[in-house]
């Protein structure tokens, strides 16, 4: 289950505890607030999935995610959480593959989400991992998810049991920070 609590200020790598237990090492990306295809409803409102995001967030997900658009060292840390994942980016320079490969991120805990088939028509799997996102001083606990199939190499996909648009009052072109729980 979700944790439900977590330190006021998260830097890159700073321990947090959750009711005096170590949580481990967090990674902190930064990305830009961008909009998305605008299909992302279409999958999130599937009940299959919803109720696979009701044990992961601990209650039922916004049918839609907020896209971040990352690069330099985030999109690298990103490539290893997609390579951990499952999931190639061979559109990803080979300096930044390269540079990925070399980070440890076996404390970060993968969470499957299985596909289906409905009706003749396929639903892919993803995974996800745990985060909160940081928005001035607001908090609000979700979870990068990496789809098995996408178009996306350097935007992470977050989904919340909020509209986190609304929430954090965001728009295109802002600056947030998304922390990966380990």
């Amino acid at each position: 289950m979700f944790f439900r609590a977590c330190c006021a200020k998260i830097t890159w790598m700073q321990p947090c505890t959750q009711k005096g237990v170590s949580i481990g090492r967090d990674m902190r990306m930064t990305g830009t607030v961008s909009s998305g295809l605008g299909r992302a409803h279409i999958f999130m409102a599937q009940s299959h999935y919803q109720e696979q995001f009701k044990h992961l967030l601990g209650g039922t997900a916004w049918p839609g995610t907020l896209n971040l658009t990352i690069q330099g060292q985030d999109l690298v840390n990103y490539i290893a959480l997609r390579k951990k994942s499952g999931i190639d980016t061979l559109d990803a320079s080979d300096t930044d593959r390269s540079a990925a490969s070399t980070i440890d991120v076996s404390m970060y805990d993968a969470h499957r989400v299985r596909g289906f088939l409905r009706d003749g028509v396929s639903f892919g799997g993803a995974t996800a991992f745990l985060a909160v996102l940081e928005s001035g001083d607001a908090i609000v606990e979700c979870a990068m998810l990496i789809p098995d199939l996408t178009r996306h190499t350097d935007v992470v996909e977050v989904i919340a049991c909020a509209f986190l648009r609304e929430k954090l009052s965001l728009e295109d072109d802002d600056i947030i920070h998304l922390v990966v729980k380990s």
